[in-house]
């Protein structure tokens, strides 16, 4: 089969499209065929090897594991012996190591769901880890009830597009903060009130927020913290990049350390992928509260394209690579 491999750190001229062995299913597992595949900040940084400090667990020198990619929907083409819940022709979807290839095994009891019916591939390859980073943010870390005033800084991205509907369907007053040439968009999916970030600087105003789910990490904490109702939360899903040992973490050290001396509540969230809550948003999707906003389209072989172009930040909602032509399409 066909599969983009990273054998050493660097920049997208490190992605490669190769032929490797066709995976096999082992008892437990699921061999699926992948139709489309989601382009995630993570993969990026699996990529760089950045922050530094994650190459402890990924490799020191190089990746231990080469495989590229995360997010997948496809359809089952054998299980193993033991697997009771899925069946071949299954259309499914999750998160698993190697998205980007032809083909990829996953346990039963893994990061795989069956796929939201009416929805595409593309459309549900978008879904697991900015998704699921959404909802564990809305719903876990910033513990959205009905009737809260809820900011999305960063409302347009991938993460966002999905905090402002989930936050929504929770029943919060939502705020999303973009560019100009993406409030229409953000409005469309149902945030209350939009913010040019452009024009105005929602943590100069005189608005507070029950909770901010914060993006892009582009304000100091005490700014955020102007922005918060006194007992408000700020949940920390990304932050600035400039640290390469650290990346983020050098924030989210800072706000633990500052934590005892603020009536806020300063919360980092480090997602986790798990079949529940894929569940969760399945059901969402099927409900008619959760959709996926597609950006860009790239073919197998333009996977370092795709991840160039997530680098410049310029993505609404998501980018998904097509691996065959049933990506576009119901089974």
């Amino acid at each position: 089969m066909q599969a983009v491999r990273a054998h050493c750190y660097g920049s997208v001229e490190v992605l490669a499209l190769e032929r490797v062995a066709r995976p096999a299913p082992g008892d437990d597992e699921l061999l699926v065929r992948v139709h489309a595949a989601g382009v995630n900040p993570l993969d990026w940084h699996y990529m760089q090897g950045k922050p530094y400090f994650m190459r402890f667990f990924s490799g020191i020198g190089r990746p231990e594991d080469a495989r590229a990619g995360v997010d997948f929907a496809g359809t089952v083409e054998a299980v193993g012996r033991d697997v009771r819940r899925f069946k071949p022709g299954d259309a499914v979807f999750g998160g698993r190591s190697g998205a980007f290839a032809e083909y990829l095994v996953v346990k039963e009891g893994g990061t795989v769901a069956h796929k939201p019916a009416g929805m595409s591939f593309e459309e549900a390859a978008a879904i697991p880890v900015a998704a699921v980073t959404a909802l564990q943010a809305v719903r876990d870390a910033g513990q959205v009830q009905s009737g809260q005033r809820v900011l999305v800084n960063g409302a347009s991205g991938g993460v966002g597009t999905y905090a402002v509907q989930i936050a929504k369907a929770l029943g919060a007053d939502v705020t999303g903060v973009s560019s100009t040439r993406n409030l229409e968009l953000v409005r469309a999916l149902g945030a209350d009130q939009v913010i040019d970030y452009t024009q105005a600087d929602f943590t100069a105003g005189a608005e507070r927020y029950d909770v901010i789910i914060d993006n892009v990490g582009n304000r100091p904490l005490r700014a955020y913290r102007r922005a918060l109702e006194p007992d408000g939360i700020l949940v920390m899903v990304t932050g600035p990049k400039a640290d390469p040992w650290l990346g983020p973490i050098s924030r989210v050290l800072w706000a633990k350390l500052s934590s005892p001396f603020v009536s806020q509540t300063q919360a980092s969230l480090f997602a986790d992928l798990n079949p529940q809550d894929l569940e969760v948003l399945r059901g969402m999707v099927e409900a008619g509260s959760l959709r996926s906003v597609i950006d860009q389209r790239y073919a197998l072989a333009r996977v370092p394209e795709a991840i160039a172009y997530l680098e410049r930040g310029r993505t609404r909602g998501k980018n998904v690579v097509v691996v065959s032509a049933a990506g576009s399409s119901e089974p």
